[in-house]
């Protein structure tokens, strides 16, 4: 799985953070961050979670 965040698109709301606080989080100046851009298989479904709430649908999960 890879797992990376479109800036374009991203509100900065965090929900993905809080629900993968290990795969993303938010800089000081408010964008969201990949930590982990290839999460291992356990991660797999908060990462889905996190693309399913994203209120800007800027995360983007291939595999």
């Amino acid at each position: 799985m890879r797992v990376s965040i479109n800036p374009a698109m991203c509100c900065a709301a965090g929900q993905c953070a809080l629900i993968a606080p290990d795969v993303f989080d938010q800089a000081d100046d408010g964008t969201m961050v990949v930590l982990l851009a290839e999460p291992p298989a356990e991660r797999a479904h908060a990462v889905r979670e996190a693309e399913a709430v994203c209120p800007g649908m800027a995360i983007q999960v291939k595999g």
